[in-house]
């Protein structure tokens, strides 16, 4: 099957490295921005075009929710399949006369940081069965974990997602504007974060649940928004702990 993978953000990136790897032939990734272009291409051995779309069997699409339905505009190809990578958007959003599909990967994506595409789950959604089963083989070359999903289903996957992912790692990020601010070195809270990571391998995370909004501490808990001076930090304090509070009923 001739592939073209338009995009050249994160996901567009690890999707090219994961076909590739996998020797999956990937004929052409194709996008706005020559210069990730240029080295996303040179990176997997793939010709890369700003302008040119080249013709293929199955178009993946790896843009930002945003530009996926514009983008989508530029397939003319009429028997092509054609799958977008969003978890929050349906096929219908993929506009032109072409087979339709959704093909998911749950994983968070940074350039720099490399991944074992083995351990990602692939949500696949198409139109009939015929492409659903070649999606399915598809993904099933990458990943060890392949799975159909509608998007109803999907929906509540990234939401979910956002919660495990985008949330904690924001929270991450606000941990270390406090150290910051006391000249604390972030490194010393890592052991903590791996720890909090791993316990959710073996225990469900409200029983993996510590710290002292859980125990109903309040002593320690007007202790830290006594130390907290910052209004966004105290406001996060406040409702992550109340939220903490009445899942255990403290």
């Amino acid at each position: 099957m001739k592939t073209v993978i338009i995009g050249s953000g994160n996901v567009a990136y690890h999707l090219a490295k994961a076909f590739t790897q996998n020797h999956i032939e990937v004929s052409q990734i194709f996008g706005r921005n020559e210069i990730e272009l240029r080295k996303i291409s040179e990176e997997v051995n793939v010709p890369f075009s700003t302008v040119d779309l080249s013709e293929a069997d199955f178009y993946l699409i790896a843009v930002s929710d945003s530009s996926v339905e514009n983008v989508s505009e530029l397939i003319t190809k009429e028997n092509a399949l054609v799958a977008h990578t969003s978890g929050s958007l349906p096929m219908e959003v993929l506009k032109g006369n072409y087979r339709k599909a959704s093909f998911y990967p749950l994983q968070t994506f940074s350039k720099t940081k490399n991944l074992d595409y083995s351990r990602i789950p692939f949500f696949i959604e198409a139109e009939n069965q015929i492409d659903e089963k070649s999606l399915l083989e598809l993904a099933s070359i990458i990943s060890q974990n392949v799975e159909i999903s509608d998007y109803e289903r999907r929906k509540y996957i990234h939401l979910t997602a956002v919660f495990a992912c985008n949330f904690v790692n924001h929270l991450f990020a606000r941990a270390k504007e406090i150290s910051d601010s006391q000249d604390l070195d972030f490194n010393y809270f890592i052991p903590l974060i791996d720890e909090t990571v791993e316990k959710i391998h073996y225990l469900e995370p409200k029983l993996a649940q510590t710290g002292p909004a859980v125990r109903g501490d309040e002593r320690v808990l007007k202790l830290h928004e006594e130390l907290i001076k910052d209004d966004e930090h105290l406001k996060i304090y406040q409702l992550m702990n109340e939220s903490i509070k009445k899942m255990y009923n403290k």
